[in-house]
């Protein structure tokens, strides 16, 4: 859940950039949120199939 937590510091980092006018700064957060947005999805639905059985 560390992934989902920085991709919630990235989005509230972009969105308080934007609100400030820093364009650049607030794509670049913006952008780094996506992506370890999709990082997140991607081990969550790796961990959906090949998590441990419980027993």
């Amino acid at each position: 859940m560390a992934i989902l937590r920085w991709v919630l510091t990235f989005l509230i980092l972009a969105l308080i950039a934007s609100l400030f006018g820093f364009g650049g700064a607030a794509s670049s957060f913006a952008g780094i949120a996506k992506i370890l947005l999709f990082v997140f999805v991607v081990l969550l639905v790796v961990s959906f199939f090949f998590g441990r059985p419980r027993v």
